[in-house]
């Protein structure tokens, strides 16, 4: 798999330390409001990401996950899908949404939109990569590991196809490898 990378963009050194600091920071503003957040990863990619940020929260939560897409290849369709849908109410409850990348937004807006509508009393995300040339809708993360540029990246939970998930650094996927 390594050698379909072109580029390693983030290694595994900066995503362990930058999860530290992360975790610090989102501990630090639920502690402040005295609120046990419902931390929600959506499905499959945020996976790695979601384990090494809360393995360092020291703040009661709980945690469930959901399945969202709106990927075929390396294309967003537009079309956002819930394949699997979160177990826990989000009724009054504070969520952090955990996501792998925020690409087009598309997704990620209609996720925050649809935790509101279901009466969520506060709605954070904390997105490992943000790839701000490929928005197509208004949103921001709360917090933000690293900005990218826009290229196909992979590894750390990211991948192309189910592939090179299990990278444990981002990098970019060489063209000849999805054209």
């Amino acid at each position: 798999m390594n050698k379909d990378v072109k580029e390693i963009i983030v290694t595994e050194n900066d995503i362990d330390e930058r999860c530290r600091e992360l975790a610090s920071e989102i501990e630090a503003y639920y502690s402040e409001k005295a609120e046990e957040p419902l931390v929600i990863g959506l499905l499959k990619g945020s996976v790695p990401f979601m384990a090494e940020l809360i393995k360092r929260f020291s703040i009661p939560m709980e945690i469930d996950f959901m399945s969202v897409s709106s990927y075929s290849g390396t294309a967003s369709t537009g079309d956002v899908k819930i394949d699997k849908d979160s177990d826990i109410s989000c009724r009054g409850r504070s969520i952090l949404i955990v996501e792998d990348i925020i690409d087009t937004g598309r997704t990620l807006k209609q996720v925050v939109q649809l935790f509101y509508d279901r009466g969520a009393k506060d709605v954070k995300i904390v997105a490992l990569l943000d790839k701000k040339e490929g928005r197509v809708v208004e949103i921001e993360a709360d917090y933000v590991g690293f900005d990218i540029p826009n290229a196909f990246v992979v590894g750390f939970g990211l991948d192309y196809n189910q592939k090179y998930r299990n990278l444990p650094y981002i990098g970019i996927l060489k063209e000849e490898v999805y054209s």
